[in-house]
């Protein structure tokens, strides 16, 4: 149900349902938000009221205006008394309308922007009686406005800014979402991530933090030397993992393209080419399932270093996560999904196969007991390679026990037919991945870069059973380019998105990607937005 405006004391608020009265005759409780209920025909005649008073209801250009945190520093360096005004010096400030208090002669509304709240008091005798007019009675919650004039504190020690001039900026039709309703559905704060946004400063600083990561990960691989570049996102030839890719065709050329879902063999072209330190931030995409831990479009940073191995990329990893927590703050420590995260480099770094036999009791070298093993656990194995039922053995058992990070080292070469073997055993391929809290956060190998090997591998790949992080199909002309010489590399893929959600405690990959997809659903199903965090009515 759509809540009631009413007001409580003085404040404008918004109650949810049960606060509500009984009676509903306008209409008001429609479940669709974009269906004519009484508060959006009240707004659209305020809406009407304001153009005949020829106030742009869209507003114009408002420069100068202050960040609202700025302001706040600034107020608090004035070093006020309560009920003390510093009328020398004048303020502009924008925002939308969070809570709005009328009283008598005085109209009271806090302002938010995209750095956090202020309030302002707008006073009959300081503005134009049309401005006050459109304070009193014409704004709404939601409505953006921007206002000019001094700072002082309330009696009650509120820094206040005191407008003389109003300007309305943009007049919101729809009503936000209830104040204390909260959230029935989930799913529509994705759905409104543009509501959700603006009603949850929370939500807004996890967002800003996913952009310092960014940032900070970026600055570590330049000042490392390495070269950020953009690769194809239409690809004739999808490789680089294992992955249903998104179809497309492209009329001109008359060929079927697909969206990719990975990076990594353009990036090792540029290897190739000479650029011997590479990075992206590719989003791509996968034709797959959705869960707490996948989108089917998400960002992967992949990056490549000639003349390195997965020992180098371990030393980067740790150095681009330490360069994020430094960036955002909060310390090496922290917790995510109910756990105490010690992020503090180095990590630990173990064995595969130790791994397995902690865990599972087996070895890996033993197809029979890993089966069995298997078996007990209700994994199935009928019909699958032994390094396939080794891996789902491996995902089962001991994934979930590695809570701390750390770097688990040297997989069956089955697995990874891009990667380098070790010398000394054919069977085991120099990779990483990296875990937390159970969740794969990175992928990376000592490259293969014999051509010949590498043609092999793929053939074998193609004529077998499909196996994780391969290729489905065969890209000769990477192959071609290996045979032009690929110098020896280092390559690691890092989820971002995944490590957005470690760093900032969040529980979805949802939280961290503005606009995830969603299943489609009827407007009328949709529910209410969890609503503003309290804001204070005291002045």
């Amino acid at each position: 149900m759509r809540p009631r405006r009413r007001f409580a004391g003085r404040a404008q608020i918004l109650l949810g349902p049960r606060q509500a009265v009984a009676s509903d005759p306008g209409g008001l409780y429609d479940d669709s938000p974009m269906a004519e209920n009484q508060q959006v025909l009240d707004r659209k005649l305020k809406l009407e009221k304001l153009r005949e008073l020829r106030v742009d209801p869209y507003g114009r250009r408002f420069p100068g205006a202050v960040p609202l945190v700025e302001l706040r520093h600034q107020g608090e360096a004035l070093n006020l008394q309560p009920g003390q005004h510093a009328p020398d010096q004048s303020y502009r400030i924008a925002g939308r309308v969070m809570l709005h208090r009328p009283c008598g002669k005085l109209v009271f509304m806090t302002l938010r922007d995209g750095t956090g709240d202020f309030q302002i008091g707008v006073s009959k005798a300081a503005v134009k009686p049309e401005e006050f007019e459109v304070a009193i009675k014409l704004l709404n919650l939601g409505d953006i406005i921007g206002v000019e004039g001094p700072m002082g504190k309330t009696k009650t020690g509120e820094l206040t800014i005191w407008p003389t001039a109003l300007t309305l900026l943009s007049k919101a039709i729809q009503p936000p979402p209830a104040k204390w309703h909260g959230l029935k559905d989930v799913d529509l704060r994705y759905r409104r991530r543009y509501v959700d946004l603006f009603t949850n400063p929370q939500v807004r600083e996890t967002f800003k933090q996913r952009s310092l990561i960014i940032d900070a990960i970026r600055r570590c691989l330049v000042d490392r030397a390495f070269f950020e570049v953009e690769t194809p996102v239409l690809q004739p030839i999808y490789g680089g993992a294992a992955a249903r890719p998104f179809t497309t065709h492209h009329n001109t050329l008359d060929m079927q393209l697909f969206l990719r879902i990975s990076p990594e063999l353009y990036l090792k072209r540029l290897l190739v080419g000479g650029i011997e330190r590479v990075f992206e931030f590719a989003r791509v995409f996968r034709n797959e399932g959705i869960d707490t831990q996948h989108n089917p479009e998400f960002t992967l940073l992949e990056i490549y270093q000639a003349y390195g191995d997965y020992n180098d990329m371990m030393d980067i990893t740790e150095a681009m996560v330490a360069a994020a927590i430094e960036r955002i703050g909060g310390g090496f420590k922290r917790q995510f999904d109910r756990h105490d995260l010690d992020f503090t480099p180095p990590w630990p770094r173990r064995n595969y196969a130790d791994l397995l036999d902690e865990h599972a009791g087996v070895k890996m070298t033993d197809p029979s007991a890993v089966r069995k093993k298997a078996a007990s656990l209700g994994i199935e194995h009928e019909g699958l390679a032994d390094e396939l039922v080794v891996n789902e053995l491996f995902e089962a058992t001991v994934e979930p026990r590695l809570i701390q990070p750390v770097f688990v080292l040297d997989y069956p070469a089955a697995l990874c037919p891009l990667t380098r073997r070790k010398a000394d055993d054919p069977s085991i391929a120099l990779r990483f991945e990296a875990f937390v809290a159970g969740c794969e956060l990175a992928n990376a190998y000592t490259e293969l870069n014999d051509p010949a090997v590498q043609e092999e591998n793929l053939r074998r790949t193609l004529a077998g059973e499909k196996r994780d992080e391969t290729m489905a199909v065969f890209d000769e002309d990477f192959v071609l380019a290996l045979q032009y010489g690929m110098p020896p590399a280092g390559g690691l893929g890092v989820g971002i998105d995944r490590l957005v959600m470690m760093l900032t405690n969040s529980s979805s990959i949802r939280d961290v990607i503005l606009f995830p997809l969603q299943r489609p659903k009827a407007i009328s199903e949709e529910e209410d937005l969890v609503g503003p965090d309290d804001l204070a009515d005291e002045v």
